[in-house]
């Protein structure tokens, strides 16, 4: 092992790994070493004895962040004297990487092939899997257009707010409601357009860009939200069914509501409170005493929110337009800092960064990789590209 003397001055570590972050994100550079020594001391193993981590090979941590068993340990709220800390998993990945890379155990480009760093995290999460090689078979072998990388940019930054997250998305956003508009023109209305995608990827400020775009074309729009059709949560959890799937949901009175909208007729969608897990609806379809529906009026195009709409074998075929819209987890993550710590102030700093750690890489697989498959359209907006089946790649030829 190399730079074994490294491990036994703080001082030495710290400079060491600062050149070898370098290599990881360009963040690092905009660091001074007094500030990056300022963050490597709240991962720092006790009593500066970084000689003390354990290494493990390359081929074991590549084999255990594939294991769900892995993300399933890590605790959203470990607490020490009553405060939440970060989950020591983390701790221990976050320490292993940095002693690996500063002993040249583990090269960079290894590194960042499976991991990416949160600067103001200050610690490793698992890079998630979006394409196979199956899904880019479906999308046809090659993206469809390609745009300049601008969210490239972002790397340099600890956080991200909305504005710089728009610029850097703007050519591909742009090629994305282009492609709608045109399908739409093809396809007709009424017509139902799902947008999936994981949180912080954009999703909401994509379909305000197409709410305006519709309304310039004097198209009127409403929503119809995936989430209002959930169960009581005391239910659910009885019967052990977490909030995906049919069994989740009021099934049969989401069916139909689709056809009704699709029929252009007015609907009375459940209203879920977050707040006390309670639908507005009991099991049996019908309305409680006391509650009120989500009134939903018929029109041309209908957005249907959720973060697995056409997972759903019985409305897939119903969704005319199915979309997927992905941003990297890296930049996501940054967006939340700025948008869920510091303006809404949503979350305790150490709940987002175990939480993200648990359920992003794992949530890709379940969630977004089956989406993946059968979409029409996938959004990258970090790999600024647009990919299309042959299908619709046809249609658009037209």
């Amino acid at each position: 092992m190399k730079n074994q003397e490294f491990l036994e001055d703080p001082d030495l570590f710290s400079e060491k790994l600062q050149q070898k972050m370098r290599l990881i994100t360009q963040v690092i550079d905009r660091m001074e070493p007094y500030e990056f020594r300022y963050s490597l001391n709240n991962i720092t193993p006790l009593e500066n004895n970084w000689g003390s981590v354990a290494l493990e090979t390359v081929e074991e941590i590549e084999k255990k962040i594939t294991l769900p068993a892995f993300f399933d340990a890590v605790q959203i709220k470990p607490k020490v004297d009553g405060k939440i800390v970060l989950d020591q998993i983390i701790v221990h990945t976050t320490q292993m990487l940095f002693v690996g890379l500063v002993t040249e155990e583990y090269m960079p480009e290894w590194v960042n092939a499976h991991f990416y760093f949160d600067p103001r995290s200050f610690n490793f999460y698992v890079r998630s899997t979006y394409l196979t090689p199956e899904i880019i078979t479906h999308l046809g072998g090659k993206p469809y257009r390609q745009f300049e990388q601008k969210q490239k940019a972002l790397d340099a930054l600890h956080e991200v707010g909305y504005l710089d997250f728009k610029n850097a998305n703007k050519d591909v956003d742009e090629g994305f409601i282009e492609i709608v508009l045109k399908l739409i023109a093809q396809k007709g209305v009424p017509i139902i357009l799902a947008i999936a995608g994981p949180t912080a990827a954009g999703k909401t400020e994509i379909v305000d860009q197409l709410r305006e775009r519709f309304a310039q074309n004097h198209q009127n729009v409403a929503t119809i939200e995936l989430d209002n059709f959930l169960t009581d949560r005391d239910g659910r959890e009885e019967k052990g069914i977490g909030s995906f799937g049919k069994a989740a949901l009021h099934f049969e009175l989401f069916q139909t509501c689709i056809s009704d909208l699709l029929q252009k007729k007015s609907i009375a969608s459940p209203r879920y409170d977050f707040i006390d897990g309670t639908s507005s609806h009991n099991l049996s379809g019908t309305l409680k005493a006391g509650r009120k529906p989500v009134e939903i009026e018929p029109a041309d195009i209908i957005f249907l929110e959720g973060n697995s709409p056409f997972l759903l074998p019985e409305i897939a075929p119903l969704i005319g337009i199915k979309v997927v819209y992905i941003t990297d987890d890296g930049v996501r993550l940054k967006r939340k800092w700025r948008r869920d710590i510091d303006y809404r102030k949503k979350y305790d700093p150490f709940y987002l960064r175990n939480r993200y750690f648990r359920e992003q890489a794992p949530m890709a697989v379940k969630n977004y990789q089956p989406q993946l498959k059968t979409c029409d359209i996938f959004v990258d907006t970090t790999g600024a590209t647009l990919w299309v089946t042959p299908e619709i790649a046809s249609a658009l030829a037209k």
